[in-house]
């Protein structure tokens, strides 16, 4: 952690004469200057926070501290440097001891887990007292004294107290590293027998190289089936379907051992037949669930209508209908040209921002009647996750619509037969299904997928977690609950595995046929394949001595603890903090990244930044099975991610053993602890007593996360804001102007998150906040930095304005004295004629992320040109994001003026009404991710791109902020080119995999080129619009899977007719090429 802004010369002098006068010990003499200028007490890497995955990592920081201490040019007296130097000595010890007990063959005993337990809360409160010193003294430096004797005698007299308190708590943590010696020997804590290296719990070795698992292949996650239950989906699946009319709703109940897939099997039925319905919500409740924030989360997925959605009526007929329906097609299309007019500039009128925001105020009784309204009259598909008891049921049961007769379904699971009967309580409607253990074939199968493919190829680049050749594809969609075997789907060549089969044949027969259990030991073992066959043989029978069949829940810790304690030191701590995010929450693969390197779990290591050894951890928790993707970013990289319920719950647990987090609320029902709070997560509960803080030692939380947005109040008070270093209230109401000035008391902040606040202004005390590493405001009220901004010279990420409306985040008008060296990411922001900061922006030369979200310049204004010479600039210093939203300025159509192309780009981004693309594109071979202007969607664009090498994403999109009637007839222009509609040359995008269209108007498409190859890794194509001409020759593309349409409210017939004939078109195909065409969803 980093030192408080002090002296950090009289910080030692204070500690060492305190110690002095506290043992009657001679005088200190200083020997350097106190003029001089002073610096950190620690190296940044020494200065980690110290790792509580394992006890023998705790001490890891504080060793560094202590040395720090110890290598001071500072004549120290020999008493003072022998307190200090003894509990260094004897920690490094320990650390010793327990990294033998690590290698260790016996099960580690109650006496031997006591006195790790001692080590660790020793270590714990020995780098209190160190922080609690440093922030304890005066911030004023001794730097700036001209009289070095006076000054020092001063300061000494001033700081007398604060000196001699903390010397005596360390005087008293020596005698207790004595007492913890002593207490070994006294109890018989015993020497530990080292094990083989091919002994069954050897452990992972801590000098792995990383390198290897940091370039993770860019590619779609997307959903398969679950392995092994093809007959339960067909089964249920036809329930799903089966329509009777005026019948009121069913609910099918899926009942479980926890881990058995049933959450995996509910995923896949709503994601399958959610097109079937007219409004559908996915929900966790568990045992402790707060009954209005999950009302929120279903209003937050069924969005109200223009009306009640009427349902779509039953298509009769076969031969006939088809003849008729294309027909009427042919009609539609030629009048198309004539209705998308009236669109012209009219943009999708977004109310779910507004309506969200009614939703967030209402009260509980409110939000019933909410949700029973936009229900009421429509069918609607409902899954309710991880059921407990009877009464929750009842609850939920309350909150829909008693009169709806539109067919309804409401798939629940629960692990208990008793609550699964008393939700489908109606014989002859509902349904009771069981979900058994996998056959020893598809576990057989499971398994082997799971373990053959590495965590990385020798080409550095991560293969995904599963193989689909010749074995069931398994799904990604849920990794809450018992979503066990749901993982991204990569259609590589499975790898061979002749010998690895061999070796590792039996390991799934142990498993129970448990799909949580077999795809777990899957991950350990893939991760090590240097293990042999009598390594894994002497692992079987340490984990399962009695091949008890099937896996009971502890035979699944057992699993669990073994997997935890095969992971490096550094990923211990990383897995842990997984335990801040409440139960079956997606989290964001940066939001938890950012947070390990502001908590010090993550620094540079062997080349790498701090940054890319984040990826690499979490490369590895995903090759290891512990977490689970389930979202993409349009890059190809994980976007969020899950984690399995099962192993959430361990790793609760482990983390309250370890002290390392403690929950308030949420689903788990912890006990309140005993000792400091180090690190606090408050999620929502539906136990009040299960939100208070009363009681606990909040004095030493360094780390504040809030979930939930309502009756929540946040213990302030109780803070040390000296030491607090991560502060994420994203999401959370009540945020005042108080708070704001307390938080800029937080010295040593590194991660501050205000996102989705009512907070409106940054105070210019932030400018305190001098180590502060990450600053997130966006979607709130604030729309202009304050001018300390400048001085925040740590701030790595500055993220603001809102990318979904386009506001924006103004900067400073002042020009910067000193540049932002640290800055990597500036997002969100507006750039007008007032603005001198443009001036400043060639200064941030270490820039990685560029995104100007609003431009308001006049065309070849000196901000114009200051704008765009700094941007040429940047883009040579390694820029690698830049993205524009430039509506009336013309600045994007004169980037074609750079005199050399930005060669190191990797995402580019120029939305806006674009005249042309710039010409030098083509010559970007980095190039992932390709965001363009609609304006410029016509075909001679697609052959300028079409051989970039890399490209993974391409987007056609427009954002503007008021009517433009000039849209329409740009792309009328633009199809009239090439016979009034887009072809897309074949031949090119080799890589591209990802093709989007976002606009009030999509013209006609066509992808049919007779006997040519179009676009032949396209996976996936995604639309939002209001009018909707029609998309071609879809069935040609040979790897194309799914086509998600996103209709908006203002949608006319006519487009509507076609969504659904694009969605019918399989039932008229034959076979042959109804098996070709891709799914098509509609949201």
């Amino acid at each position: 952690m980093p030192w408080p802004v002090t002296d950090q010369d009289s910080l030692v002098t204070s500690l060492l004469s305190s110690l002095q006068s506290n043992n009657n010990r001679g005088q200190i003499v200083l020997v350097k200057s106190c003029t001089e200028k002073r610096r950190p007490l620690l190296k940044a890497e020494e200065k980690m926070e110290f790792v509580v995955g394992a006890s023998e990592a705790t001490m890891r920081s504080l060793l560094g501290k202590l040395g720090g201490l110890l290598a001071q040019e500072y004549t120290l007296i020999q008493g003072v440097r022998s307190d200090i130097q003894y509990i260094n000595d004897e920690l490094a010890c320990m650390q010793a001891f327990l990294g033998d007990l690590g290698s260790a063959l016996d099960d580690h005993d109650r006496r031997l887990k006591n006195w790790m337990k001692q080590i660790r809360d020793m270590a714990y409160d020995m780098e209190d007292c160190i922080d609690d010193f440093a922030h304890r003294l005066p911030q004023d430096s001794l730097s700036d004294a001209r009289c070095s004797f006076i000054a020092t005698a001063i300061y000494e007299v001033w700081t007398f107290w604060p000196r001699r308190d903390i010397a005596s708590k360390i005087a008293e943590l020596k005698v207790r590293a004595q007492y913890i010696a002593e207490r070994r020997n006294r109890y018989g804590v015993n020497n530990p027998n080292p094990r083989t290296s091919s002994g069954a719990g050897a452990t992972h070795a801590v000098t792995y190289g990383i390198a290897e698992h940091l370039v993770a292949s860019r590619q779609l996650i997307r959903t398969e089936n679950p392995v092994g239950v093809k007959v339960d989906m067909e089964k249920l699946g036809g329930w799903l379907t089966k329509r009777d009319k005026g019948s009121h709703r069913a609910v099918v109940s899926l009942i479980g051992f926890g881990g058995v897939g049933k959450t995996t099997i509910a995923m896949a039925l709503y994601r399958d037949f959610r097109n079937e319905f007219d409004c559908r919500a996915s929900v966790t409740v568990s045992q402790n669930f707060d009954e209005d924030e999950v009302l929120r989360d279903i209003l937050g997925q069924i969005k109200p209508t223009d009306s009640q959605i009427k349902p779509k009526e039953e298509k009769e007929g076969s031969n006939t209908g088809k003849l008729e329906k294309k027909s009427l097609v042919q009609d539609i299309k030629s009048s198309v040209k004539r209705v998308v007019p009236t669109l012209s500039g009219h943009r999708p009128q977004r109310n779910d921002g507004s309506t969200q925001s009614k939703v967030e105020t209402m009260n509980h009784d409110q939000l019933i009647e909410e949700l029973k309204k936009r229900l009421d009259g429509r069918r609607y598909l409902l899954l309710i996750d991880d059921i407990w008891s009877v009464e929750t049921w009842e609850t939920i049961r309350n909150w829909l619509p008693h009169d709806n007769t539109k067919d309804s379904r409401v798939i629940v699971t629960t692990r208990f037969q008793a609550v699964g009967a008393a939700c489908s309580e109606r014989d002859g409607t509902d349904y009771v299904h069981t979900v058994n253990v996998l056959s020893d074939a598809h576990s057989k199968s499971l398994f082997h997928q799971s373990v053959s493919e590495p965590p990385s190829s020798k080409e550095g680049e991560r293969m995904d977690t599963r193989s689909q050749a010749d074995v069931p594809s398994v799904s990604t969609e849920s990794s809450e609950g018992d979503g066990t075997d749901n993982q991204p789907s990569a259609h590589v060549q499975r790898s061979k595995v002749g010998e690895k089969e061999e070796v590792h044949m039996d390991i799934w027969k142990y498993c129970g046929g448990l799909p949580l259990a077999i795809v777990t030991m899957a991950g350990l073992v893939a991760c090590n394949p240097q293990k042999q066959s009598d390594h894994w043989s002497k692992v079987c029978q340490s984990l399962f001595p009695e091949q008890v069949a099937p896996l009971t829940l502890e035979g699944v810790t057992r699993i669990l603890d073994y997997c935890y304690n095969d992971l490096p030191a550094d990923l211990k701590t990383c897995s842990l903090y997984l335990s801040i995010f409440p139960k079956g929450s997606k989290i964001s693969k940066k939001r938890l990244t950012r947070r390990w390197i502001s908590e010090c779990f993550v620094a540079e290591k062997q080349g790498l930044s701090a940054e890319e050894v984040a990826d690499t951890y979490f490369n590895q928790l995903v090759s290891r099975k512990i977490i689970r993707p389930v979202d993409h970013s349009s890059n190809g990289k994980v976007k969020s991610f899950k984690v399995h319920d099962m192993i959430l719950e361990y790793i609760v647990s482990k983390s309250s053993e370890e002290n390392f987090i403690t929950v308030v609320g949420g689903h788990w029902l912890m006990p309140t602890p005993s000792n400091k709070v180090r690190r606090l997560s408050m999620q929502s509960s539906g136990s009040k007593h299960g939100k208070s803080t009363k009681g606990m030692n909040l004095s030493q939380v360094r780390s504040l996360t809030a979930f939930g947005s309502q009756n929540r109040r946040l213990p302030f008070h109780s803070f040390n804001n000296g030491i607090i270093q991560v502060l994420d209230l994203e999401g959370w109401k009540g945020l005042t102007v108080k708070h704001l000035n307390d938080i800029c008391k937080m010295l040593v902040l590194k991660y501050l998150s205000l996102r989705r606040t009512e907070v409106s202004e940054i105070p210019s005390k932030i400018e305190k906040l001098q180590y502060l590493e990450t600053l997130d405001i966006r979607e709130t009220d604030v729309g202009v930095l304050p001018k300390a901004f400048g001085q925040l010279k740590q701030l790595r990420s500055m993220l603001g304005g809102n990318k979904n409306t386009k506001k924006a985040l103004k900067l400073p008008h002042e020009k910067n004295k000193e540049p932002m060296k640290a800055l990597r990411i500036l997002s969100g922001i507006e750039i007008d004629e007032d603005s001198s900061a443009v001036a400043s922006l060639h200064q941030l030369t270490g820039l990685r992320k560029l995104s100007i979200y609003k431009l308001n310049i006049r065309e070849g204004g000196q901000t114009f040109k200051q704008l765009r010479s700094s941007i040429e600039y940047l883009c040579s210093c390694g820029l690698q994001t830049l993205a524009i939203n430039d509506e009336s300025s013309n600045f994007i159509n004169s980037l074609d003026t750079m005199t050399t192309p930005p060669r190191y780009i990797i995402g580019l981004e120029l939305s806006g009404k674009m005249e042309r693309p710039p010409q030098w594109i083509k010559e970007l071979n980095n190039l992932y991710k390709l965001t363009l202007s609609v304006t410029v969607l016509r075909t001679d664009t697609f052959k300028l791109i079409q051989d970039l090498p890399k490209l993974f994403t391409l987007t056609f999109t427009l954002s503007a902020a008021k009517d433009d009637r000039d849209i329409v007839d740009i792309l009328e222009e633009n199809k009239q080119l090439t016979d009034r509609e887009i072809i897309i040359p074949p031949e090119g995008f080799k890589s591209l995999k990802l093709l989007r269209f976002f606009a009030t108007l999509v013209p006609r498409l066509s992808f049919a080129v007779t006997g040519k190859e179009v676009m032949p890794a396209l996976e996936r194509i995604d639309m939002r619009f209001e009018a909707f001409e029609g998309i071609y020759g879809i069935e040609t593309l040979k790897s194309l899977q799914e086509v998600h349409l996103s209709v908006g409210n203002q949608a006319d017939e006519i487009t509507k007719f076609l969504v659904d004939d694009l969605k019918d078109t399989p039932n008229y195909l034959d076979q042959k090429y109804a098996s070709k065409w891709p799914k098509i969803i509609t949201e």
